[in-house]
């Protein structure tokens, strides 16, 4: 018996037959991520003909006029009543709408009919476009896109452009392919939840961020990577820190950022260029390119800023964060101007 037990262990560790095993366990894991996409499929497809029909009927003519808003309430009751549950009024009103905003269902298998849900809350197609392109690309999940959409981040990026560059914004979403691909003028910091504004400390923010730092490295955007708070360097045998210090995988490059609790002043501004010096001189390795330094700082005097960062390293750059949701009504106005 000891010898049939012994063969057995021999047999389970046995290389080929793990092996075996391990390509079996592939099949399978990629048999499951097939069956869900091949299910989430589905039920887009379901969704976008019942949208169809909808539409359909009620394009029908005065004929169907009789029915008016009622539509989708009687509509519901009956199909609750033959197939059960899934079907309200709101649920109705998406698919319906699903088939009006997505011509041919055409959308990506990365988009989940939940995330079609939060898309269809969107009213401006190039809006819309965006947040749907960068949740495709960014592999956001449904709670992601929706405080990507809430904190406005299409109309903060977008302020900043011209008209052909928020075309290109909708269409291609954000890129990465320079610094100033990858900083903004202003940080949402919302979910750090400082309720007393006026007497928070520059450590309070620095610690509530690394306490949420899943949604910091959101808001920051694709490619950033934590390496270290309070980032130790010396500098003629005088000790200084830097707040918080990224890698950019993409960029390929540090990103020292330093908090402000007020306005920036222009020995900040010295202090981060000679951070970003010691770190191009002392922590790049070979194929590191020259860091990227970010100070926010609650409030930004331009002129200060401009002329105390004449002369300076192209990669420094002066943020402000807010500490609020953004009034998207207003960004969405200045938007607007933009594309006239």
């Amino acid at each position: 018996m000891s010898k049939d037990i012994e063969k057995v262990k021999a047999d389970l560790t046995n290389p080929e037959l793990l092996t075996l095993a391990d390509k079996i366990v592939q099949v399978i894991e990629d048999g499951k991520r097939e069956l869900a996409v091949s299910i989430t499929e589905t039920i887009k497809k379901t969704y976008w003909r019942i949208g169809q029909h909808i539409v359909e009927f009620e394009q029908k003519g005065d004929r169907r006029a009789k029915y008016g808003s009622a539509l989708l309430t009687n509509l519901s009751k009956l199909l609750r009543a033959k197939v059960g549950r899934g079907y309200s009024r709101p649920n109705l009103n998406n698919m319906r709408k699903f088939y009006l905003l997505f011509p041919i269902c055409q959308t990506s298998d990365k988009l989940t009919w939940s995330h079609i849900c939060e898309l269809l809350t969107i009213d401006d197609d190039l809006e819309r476009e965006f947040y749907a392109n960068e949740t495709v690309r960014e592999s956001w999940t449904v709670d992601d896109l929706h405080r990507q959409k809430e904190s406005g981040l299409f109309m903060r990026l977008a302020v900043s452009k011209d008209k052909q560059g928020v075309l290109a914004l909708a269409r291609e979403g954000q890129k990465h392919q320079a610094p100033e691909d990858v900083v903004k003028d202003t940080y949402t910091l919302e979910f750090l939840g400082i309720e007393d504004k006026s007497r928070f400390k520059e450590s309070e923010i620095e610690q509530k961020l690394i306490d949420n730092l899943q949604k910091f490295l959101l808001e920051l955007g694709k490619g950033f990577t934590f390496v270290g708070r309070q980032y130790g360097l010396t500098i003629a045998n005088k000790h200084y820190h830097v707040d918080l210090v990224f890698y950019h995988r993409i960029l390929r490059c540090f990103v020292l950022i330093d908090i402000k609790r007020g306005a920036v002043k222009h020995q900040d501004i010295g202090q981060m260029n000679m951070y970003m010096g010691y770190f191009a001189k002392e922590e790049n390795v070979e194929d590191d390119n020259p860091p990227i330094g970010i100070i926010l700082s609650h409030y930004k005097d331009e002129l200060m800023v401009e002329y105390a960062t004449y002369g300076t390293d192209s990669n420094l750059f002066v943020s402000k964060y807010e500490l609020f949701l953004p009034n998207k009504e207003e960004l969405r106005k200045m938007v607007r101007n933009i594309l006239k």
